[in-house]
């Protein structure tokens, strides 16, 4: 599968509503992680509109992180997550949810779907 297959899956399980962003991200890799799509799903059910609901880390970019563990097997993951989160800066304007969705400037950085697009192709782009 290709990067932007991966990510447009990624945005497609975000805009069915069936996913938050963080499971979004966790579902487009079940393919290549030795952990269940369920477990998955499970994992990334308490990051729905951020960490913290909107005050803290977008849902989308924790996803990737997730996945940076078990790409990784937790060796340099740190690192990777480091710079995955700036690619995803770089590429959104933001980290933080409730930034990204402009809660308190009313101007949207980045819709959620872009935001499950950014984290798979930031975490890509370092894993590559």
């Amino acid at each position: 599968m290709t990067t932007n297959e991966r990510a447009e899956m990624a945005a497609g399980y975000k805009s069915s509503g069936m996913c938050n962003c963080c499971q979004a991200v966790m579902k487009a890799y079940s393919d290549s992680v030795n952990v269940s799509e369920d477990n998955l799903m499970q994992m990334g059910a308490g990051f729905g509109g951020g960490m913290g609901c909107m005050g803290a880390t977008c849902g989308a970019l924790v996803g990737a992180g997730f996945i940076a563990g078990l790409k990784t097997e937790g060796q340099a993951t740190t690192r990777v997550t480091k710079q995955v989160l700036a690619k995803f800066q770089e590429k959104c304007g933001a980290t933080i949810c409730g930034d990204l969705k402009g809660i308190k400037t009313g101007k949207v950085l980045c819709s959620c779907d872009n935001c499950v697009r950014n984290a798979v192709l930031s975490l890509e782009e370092v894993l590559a």
